[in-house]
C-alpha cells in the first residue's frame, strides 16, 4: 500500500506528536533513583556497592565514636575526591539524628590522580572509606538509637552515573567510658590513612613566577617521592607533570600553575596561600596551608624528576575524527539504526524513477536531520558539563522518562514493520509543493529518529573517540561529534549524491514486504531491552517500583498496539490518525506517570508483627494479597489507597499489615484458615483490645464497606 501526500500528513502529526515527548524526555535532567531501605548495606548501585560500618556498636554518653561510608567501586570507575579535579563532585551525606547525637562532616582519604585524555580528576578507585566522627552530649539517654543517612554520589568512568541511597545504622548509648575499639576494616585502614595536620617539627613554604609554583617541604628526612593535591580549583595544572626533587632534610615539588579559562596563555591572580594535601607514600599524607611568596624560581635540578601519575594519550583530535567517522558508518549496522536506515533504502528503492536532484534534497534533508539532532545532543553536554557534571554518549538512558518514551517508539515502529499499518514508506508523493515539502521534511526527522534510536548502541571504534570528545574544549567535542553523524548518515547520503549506484540494488518486489518484516525483529529485541532497562532504573531496594513500572509500560505497549491498528483500519483517514495520537499519549502517559505516594506505612505481615500491633491497643487491618490477584490490586487502588479511607485508618490510629502470599507462605496460609478462608483477597480487622473477634471483610470492596468497618471496628469490642 502507497501512502498518499494526504496519509502522509497525518502521519506526520503523529509524528510530531510522539516527537514532541520524546525530547521532553531527552533533554530532562536524569531522575535518580534512591537505594536502600534504611539498613547499614551493602547496598547495590550503578557501578558500586555503598555501606555504613562502625568500628564499635557502642557510643558513650559524652563520647566520641567513629562510623564510615564505604563504597566498593567497580574496575575501571571511580569516585572523586573533595576537589574533584577538571569535573565531577565527592559523596556528600545528610543525616537524620536523634536528640543528643551529631555527626561530622565527611573526611576524606588521600587520593589519587585519575587521567581522562589531557584532564586530570582526583578520587578513588577499588574501594574507599569516608570516615565520620559521631558525638553523642553527656546528657544523652542511654538505649538504642537509630542514625538515618541520605548518601548522594557520582561514579564515572568513560560515562557517569549519579547516585543516591538511604542508609541508617543503630548505635547503643551506654555510660562511659569505653576502650578504644581497635582499627580493623575498611574503617580501619582508612583511618590509619588519612592525612594529617602538618606536624610542628615540619615545614611548607611556596614561591611562585608568572608560570609555575615550588613548594619546599621540611620533614626532616629525604623524602623520595611526593604529590600535591590541591583543595582549591583553577590553582594549578591539575594535569600537568610534577617535578619532585630530593632535599636531605625533605622534599621540593614545582608545578605548573592553572590557565586562566577566560584569558588563554594567562594564569589567574596568584593566591594569597595555598591549602594543599601532599602525599608522601600511600599511608603518609599532610593537609597544609602556606603563604605564597611572588619571587623567581630555580632552574630546575636536573636530578628532578617528573611525577608519574600524570598519563597522555595518543589519541589525537583528528584521530578520534576519523575513528568518529568510522564509528558512525558502523552505527547503521546496530540493532536500533539499522532498521531505519532500511527504511530510507526501501524509499530509495521506490523512488528510483524520481529526478536526481530530488533524490540529492532527500539525501541532505536526512543529514541535516541527523546533525542537527546531535549538535543538539553536545549542547546539552557542554551545559551540564559547564554547570559541573560529567556525562557521555547516552546520558539520557539515565532518565526513565525518557527510556519509557524511546521503547515506546521503538515498539511502534517494530508494529509498523511487522505490517500491522504502513508507515511512511513512500514519502516522494506526487501532489504538488506541498506533498514535495512534506517529504522532504519527512526526510529530515527520519535523521533525527536516526539519531534517537542511536543513542542505546556504542558502535565498534566510537568508545575512544567519545572519550577524548568529552575531554576536549567544546569546539572538539562538537567536531568529533559532527564527524559520528555524518558518519550515521554517510550511507545513505552517498546513494542520493549518486543515483546511478541504485541500480546495484535488487529491483522492486514481494522480497521488500518480507524482508521488512524480518527487521522488525531486532527493533523488538531493542523494546525488550528498554523495558529491562526502564525497570532498573526504576526499582528500589526492598520494593517492587521497577515491576510495576514495567507492567505500566507493557500496558502503554499493548495501547500502542491499539493505535496501530486503528491506522490500519482506517489507512489515510483522520479518524484513524486522531484515535492513533489520542492512544499514543496515553500510552506514553502511563509509565512516566508519578503513582500516588503510599501515605501511611503498611508492615509485612508475620507472627511477631502481628502480635506487636496487638499489642498496642490500637485496630489492626490485615490485607492479605497477592502480586497475581487481580480482584486485589482493584480493591487497593480504587478503596484502600483512596484519599477517604486512608485518612481513616490515620485518625483511628490503625495498625496495618500486608500479607503478601505472591508466594506459598505456611504461616499466611495457617491465618487465612483460622478465619474459615483459603484464598485471597481477605480483608480482617481486629478490633482493640486483647479478646476480640476477627471481623472478615467481603472480597470486593466497596469504600462505604470500609469506611463503616473503620467506623464500628475502631472501638473495643462491647464499647459504645
Amino acid at each position: 500500500m502507497k501512502i498518499t501526500g494526504r496519509n502522509w500528513a497525518g502521519l506526520r502529526a503523529i509524528v510530531w506528536a510522539m516527537g514532541s515527548m520524546l525530547a521532553a524526555g531527552q533533554w530532562a535532567q536524569a531522575q535518580l533513583v534512591t537505594v536502600g531501605n534504611g539498613g547499614p548495606g551493602p547496598v547495590k548501585a550503578e557501578h558500586l556497592t555503598v555501606e555504613l560500618t562502625q568500628l564499635s556498636p557502642q557510643i558513650a554518653a559524652g563520647g566520641t565514636a567513629k562510623l564510615g561510608l564505604v563504597m566498593t567501586i567497580e574496575e575501571h570507575w571511580h569516585v572523586y575526591w573533595v576537589n574533584a579535579g577538571y569535573a565531577g563532585g565527592p559523596p556528600t551525606i545528610k543525616w537524620t539524628l536523634p536528640a543528643g547525637i551529631s555527626a561530622g562532616p565527611l573526611q576524606f582519604p588521600a587520593p589519587v590522580r585519575l587521567p581522562l585524555g589531557p584532564y586530570m580528576d582526583y578520587g578513588y578507585e577499588d574501594q574507599v572509606a569516608f570516615p565520620v566522627t559521631l558525638t553523642a552530649a553527656p546528657s544523652t539517654k542511654p538505649g538504642k538509637v537509630h542514625l538515618d543517612a541520605q548518601v548522594s554520589w557520582l561514579v564515572c568512568s568513560s560515562q557517569c552515573f549519579p547516585g543516591k541511597a538511604h542508609l541508617g545504622i543503630d548505635v547503643d548509648v551506654v555510660k562511659g567510658p569505653l576502650a578504644e575499639p581497635p582499627l580493623v576494616g575498611a574503617l580501619g585502614e582508612a583511618l590509619k590513612s588519612l592525612p594529617q595536620p602538618l606536624p610542628a617539627n615540619m615545614s611548607a613554604s611556596a614561591i611562585a613566577d608568572e608560570k609555575q609554583i615550588l613548594i619546599t617541604l621540611k620533614t626532616g628526612t629525604k623524602e623520595e617521592d611526593a604529590e600535591l593535591y590541591p583543595f582549591d580549583q583553577d590553582v594549578i595544572a591539575d594535569a600537568a607533570e610534577q617535578e619532585v626533587e630530593s632535599l636531605p632534610d625533605g622534599v621540593q615539588i614545582r608545578v605548573d600553575r592553572a590557565t586562566d579559562p577566560e584569558h588563554p596563555g594567562q594564569s589567574p591572580a596568584l593566591p594569597k596561600s595555598l591549602h594543599m594535601l601532599v602525599k608522601l607514600s600511600s599511608t603518609e599524607s599532610y593537609d597544609f596551608t602556606t603563604d605564597v611568596k611572588p619571587g623567581t624560581l630555580p632552574a630546575s635540578a636536573p636530578t628532578a624528576k617528573k611525577s608519574s601519575a600524570a598519563q597522555t594519550t595518543d589519541v589525537t583530535v583528528f584521530t578520534a575524527v576519523l575513528l568518529a567517522l568510522l564509528g558512525g558508518m558502523l552505527l547503521n549496522l546496530m540493532p536500533c539504526v539499522f532498521p531505519v536506515l532500511f527504511l530510507k533504502g526501501l524509499a530509495l528503492v521506490h523512488s528510483s524513477g524520481e529526478e536526481k536532484a530530488r533524490q540529492r534534497a532527500h539525501g541532505l534533508m536526512y543529514t541535516v536531520g541527523i546533525l542537527v539532532s546531535f549538535w543538539a545532543l553536545v549542547a546539552v553536554l557542554l551545559v551540564l558539563r559547564a554547570g559541573g557534571q560529567q556525562l557521555g554518549w547516552g546520558f539520557q538512558l539515565q532518565s526513565p522518562g525518557f527510556v519509557a518514551v524511546l521503547a515506546s517508539l521503538v515498539f511502534f515502529l517494530g508494529l509498523s514493520l511487522a505490517g500491522q499499518f504502513e508507515f511512511g514508506l513512500s514519502m516522494t508523493s506526487a501532489g504538488g509543493d506541498l506533498a514535495q515539502k512534506q517529504g522532504l521534511t519527512g526526510s529530515f526527522f527520519t535523521g533525527v529518529l536516526a539519531t534517537v534510536v542511536a543513542t542505546p548502541c556504542m558502535g565498534p571504534l566510537m568508545g575512544t573517540a567519545v572519550g577524548f570528545a568529552l575531554a576536549q574544549p567544546a569546539w572538539a567535542t562538537f567536531l568529533v561529534f559532527t564527524a559520528v553523524g555524518l558518519g550515521l548518515a554517510l550511507p545513505y547520503l552517498v546513494l542520493t549524491i549518486q543515483p546511478q549506484w541504485t541500480k546495484l540494488l535488487p529491483k522492486p518486489g514481494a522480497w521488500m514486504e518480507t524482508l521488512k518484516q524480518l527487521t522488525a525483529v531486532p527493533l523488538f529485541g531493542t523494546a525488550i531491552w528498554l523495558v529491562w532497562v526502564f525497570g532498573q532504573l526504576s526499582t528500589t531496594t526492598g520494593g517492587d517500583a521497577g515491576i510495576d513500572k514495567m507492567a505500566w509500560l507493557l500496558s502503554g505497549f499493548l495501547v500502542l498496539a491499539i493505535a496501530g491498528w486503528a491506522l490500519g483500519k482506517w489507512p489515510g483517514q483522520w479518524k484513524g490518525t486522531i484515535v492513533a495520537v489520542v492512544l499514543i499519549a496515553i500510552a506514553i502517559y502511563l509509565p512516566i506517570r508519578k503513582p500516588a505516594v503510599d501515605t501511611l506505612t503498611w508492615k509485612p505481615y508475620t507472627q511477631a508483627n502481628f502480635d506487636a500491633a496487638r499489642a498496642t491497643g490500637d485496630p489492626v487491618f490485615i490485607d492479605f494479597t497477592a502480586a497475581w490477584c487481580l480482584s486485589c490490586k482493584y480493591n487497593e487502588g480504587a478503596v484502600l489507597k483512596s484519599t477517604e479511607v486512608e485518612k481513616q485508618f490515620g485518625s483511628k490510629h490503625f495498625q496495618l499489615l500486608k500479607a503478601d502470599w505472591t508466594q506459598y507462605d505456611p504461616i499466611i496460609t495457617q491465618q487465612l484458615a483460622s478465619i474459615g478462608r483459603s484464598g485471597v483477597p481477605t480483608y480482617v480487622i481486629y478490633p482493640p483490645g486483647k479478646v476480640s473477634n476477627a471481623d472478615v471483610l467481603p472480597e470486593l470492596l466497596t469504600k462505604d464497606i470500609v469506611l463503616t468497618a473503620i467506623a464500628k471496628d475502631s472501638k473495643p469490642m462491647g464499647a459504645n
